[in-house]
């Protein structure tokens, strides 16, 4: 009697296979998933503190070093953060709110200069440009009426901060005690193996905050000196855009450059907003050429192809708040998975520069 598993061939059993594996992975994910969206205002602290913390540490390892203890070297770390962040938000805020009309109006002028040329679709972009008061309203209402248990979107958000400060503390207070308690949860043998890829997965996130941070204080800085020297209005507060939309990649810096090209366009003209996406784009090359090689040749590289989607997928899962959060989330399992190829990719053999005594054939 024949086996019933031999009834099928070789490679058709490989195919059931994977396809088994790649459901279970796919169904343990889309659980996660959803239990992180259910427990969303206790996660996406923990998340956010997880983020401040890698952009921190350093700081706080030079405050350990210079003799400050622990943790008033991470309250000094926080004070610093609140300070910093406060006054670049003011700084924004300010810049956004003082060209804001202007740049509404102008791209108000755009979209009616692209109807005269385009018909339907130019008038429609008119359309939502001078409802754009509106349309934000509609939206505001719409989130706020969705929050759970009436609490509003403006309190939720305060509540999350600050748990996410809170938890930024006791991370930088207690990050000596990370490995240990890994080690005590760890089942018996496998202590080293979860260190290694919780480190991992944590110097890449940290890599990719610091990196992404610097780069896009050079974008912005870049395109507001541009923009400045070509008179366009609004510049300050264009800048500030570049430099919120510099966290996430690709996207935010194509919407961030397109909403600066078109209001040279209402407000310059034509050979103005070619000046001014020629200084979009090289400071686009600039960046993908030279300073992400600097700045991140050290982190998890991953393909554009892989941060779109991912960038995607976090929009559809949690609106901006997931944009933000996608990529370096993404970093960090990159990072695992690049600690498990090293431990246990099969190794090649070691290219052999020349004849030794171990290898030389022994006399018959």
């Amino acid at each position: 009697m024949q086996d019933s598993a031999a009834l099928l061939p070789r490679p058709a059993r490989r195919v059931a296979a994977w396809c088994a594996l790649a459901l279970l992975v796919a169904g343990v994910g889309w659980v996660a998933v959803q239990l992180c969206v259910e427990f969303r205002t206790a996660v996406v602290p923990v998340l956010l503190a997880l983020l401040g913390t890698a952009l921190l540490r350093p700081f706080h390892r030079r405050l350990v070093k210079a003799h400050l203890h622990r943790t008033p070297a991470a309250a000094l770390t926080c004070v610093a953060v609140v300070a910093v962040v406060g006054g670049a938000v003011y700084i924004v805020v300010a810049a956004l709110i003082d060209s804001g009309d202007q740049i509404t109006a102008s791209l108000r002028d755009a979209a009616r200069s692209i109807a005269e040329h385009f018909g339907a679709a130019g008038t429609s972009l008119a359309d939502i440009a001078s409802n754009s008061r509106s349309l934000l309203s509609r939206f505001g209402s719409t989130a706020a009426s969705g929050v759970i248990s009436g609490v509003s979107v403006v309190g939720e958000a305060i509540a999350m901060a600050v748990l996410a400060l809170l938890l930024v503390f006791f991370f930088l207070r207690d990050s000596y005690k990370a490995a240990d308690t890994l080690r005590s949860l760890a089942p018996k043998g496998s202590g080293d193996f979860l260190e290694a890829i919780a480190r991992r997965a944590f110097h890449a996130v940290e890599g990719f905050m610091r990196g992404t941070t610097l780069i896009a204080l050079i974008d912005s800085v870049c395109i507001t000196v541009g923009l400045l020297v070509l008179d366009v209005p609004g510049a300050f507060g264009l800048g500030a855009l570049v430099l919120v939309g510099a966290y996430i990649p690709y996207l935010g810096a194509f919407i961030s450059g397109a909403v600066a090209v078109l209001v040279a366009l209402a407000d310059r003209g034509v050979v103005i907003a070619l000046w001014a996406l020629g200084v979009v784009l090289a400071v686009q090359v600039l960046e993908g050429h030279v300073l992400q090689p600097m700045i991140q040749s050290r982190t998890v590289q991953m393909h554009p192809a892989v941060v779109m989607v991912t960038i995607t997928a976090g929009a559809s899962v949690a609106g901006i708040l997931g944009m933000l959060l996608a990529v370096p989330v993404t970093a960090a399992a990159f990072g695992v998975l690049h600690e498990l190829r090293a431990r246990y990719a099969p190794q090649g053999p070691a290219p052999s520069s020349g004849p030794t005594e171990s290898s030389e054939p022994s006399p018959s």
